[in-house]
Formats: structure tokens, C-alpha cells, sequence
């Protein structure tokens, strides 16, 4: 058995609640085009789209449109999401600073997430947290699932033994894909099937990581 070397993270849901600015800025644009047939977003129908590809999400929001329609509004949504979210910030989850500052004296530290680019680096701007995370990657980089894209970070970064962080299915999926545990930060915003390891709090990591090898 041997000790672990990474953590990757997800993000939504995981380490903060963006929803409010994402909510906002997203409704602006739907707003603003008329065009695009449908009613602003509630919270509830957001909900269901964390997480998801962009590509997936741009589907169901604008199923009226064309393809080239869609993947215009969601990029403009997505555009005045980032500049938003990288003044304004979201809502860290409690002790999240604390605890990270606590892991990444022990593992490096990684995002991996299903997002467009500039949304996980909006996170770290506005929170003052890139001195915790050694890399980070997106599906808006490559248009790369978070499966294979926990493989790239990995490769990229020496690492063979690693843990993915997140909230939700998809998140374990993308674990079992990489071929490495997956701890369910219950805490968050979905369901896991069968975690290798859950929390109820971030600040759990710490300790539980403690128990974990490979």
C-alpha cells in the first residue's frame, strides 16, 4: 500500500456554490435575446445543468435553436458568467480555505471539471486560492470528458496514485474512469452511487485522507 500523491477536485458543488452569479448572468443573456424562445431560468432548472458538459447544457436550454444558435448563447452566457464570478466570487463551502491549506502541505492539488474556460480560474482570482492548486483543467480546454481529462492531469503531473473529490454521478463515473477512489462530498449538490469513501463536510478531508492508501 502506498500513500496517495494528488486530490483532484471538482468544483460546483464540491468547493463553492456559484449558482446565484450563474443564475444572474445567464438570465441577463436569455433576456437580451429574444430569439432564444424560452422563459428565464429558475434555480431548480439550473440545478439539473451543474455538472453537466457545456454541450449537453447548451442542448437543453435552447432545444428550439439551431446548433450554431446554441453554441452562441451559451457562449455569451458563459463569457458574462466568468468576468461576474471573477469580481464577484461565489459562496465557499465552510472552512474550505483552512482545510486547503492543511491538504496541499501533503498532495498536490488539482481541478478537474466540466466547465468552460476561464470558470475555474475565476473561482481562484476571486478567492485568492491559486497558491493551493499545482494544475488545473476543464472540459472547455480540449472538449475532453472529466474522465479522461482526470487521466490528462495526472499524466501531465507524474502522478499514479490519486482521489477525485466531488459531489455528484458524473463525478464517480469520471473516478472510475481514471481507475482511482472516489470520495462523495455529500454535502453537495447531487447523488453518488457507491462511493469509495464519503464526507459530510470539506473540512473532513484532512483526517479522512489519513485513512486512505493505495
Amino acid at each position: 500500500m502506498e500513500k496517495v500523491q494528488a486530490m483532484i477536485f471538482d468544483l460546483d458543488g464540491t468547493m463553492w456554490d456559484a449558482t446565484d452569479g450563474i443564475l444572474k448572468t445567464w438570465n441577463e443573456v436569455i433576456a437580451s435575446h429574444p430569439e432564444c424562445k424560452r422563459d428565464l431560468l429558475t434555480v431548480e432548472e439550473l440545478g439539473g445543468y451543474l455538472g453537466l458538459p457545456m454541450t449537453e447544457i447548451a442542448n437543453r436550454m435552447f432545444p428550439h435553436n439551431t446548433e450554431a444558435e446554441k453554441e452562441l448563447l451559451l457562449d455569451e452566457c458563459c463569457e458574462r458568467e466568468n468576468a461576474y464570478l471573477c469580481e464577484h466570487g461565489g459562496i465557499l463551502y465552510p472552512k474550505l480555505e483552512e482545510t486547503l491549506t492543511i491538504l496541499h502541505q501533503n498532495y498536490k492539488l488539482f481541478v478537474v471539471s466540466n466547465c468552460q474556460s476561464g470558470y475555474i480560474e475565476s473561482f481562484l482570482k476571486a478567492h485568492k486560492l491559486e497558491r493551493y492548486f499545482d494544475d488545473i483543467q476543464c472540459w472547455g480546454d480540449n472538449k475532453v470528458p472529466k474522465g479522461e481529462n482526470n487521466k490528462v492531469i495526472m499524466e501531465r503531473n507524474g502522478v499514479t496514485r490519486a482521489v477525485y473529490v466531488g459531489d455528484t454521478s458524473g463525478d464517480e463515473q469520471s473516478a472510475r474512469v481514471a481507475g482511482i477512489p472516489f470520495v462523495y462530498a455529500a454535502y453537495g449538490f447531487g447523488e453518488a452511487v457507491a462511493p469509495d469513501y464519503t464526507v459530510q463536510a470539506f473540512e473532513e478531508l484532512p483526517k479522512l485522507m489519513e485513512t486512505v492508501n493505495m
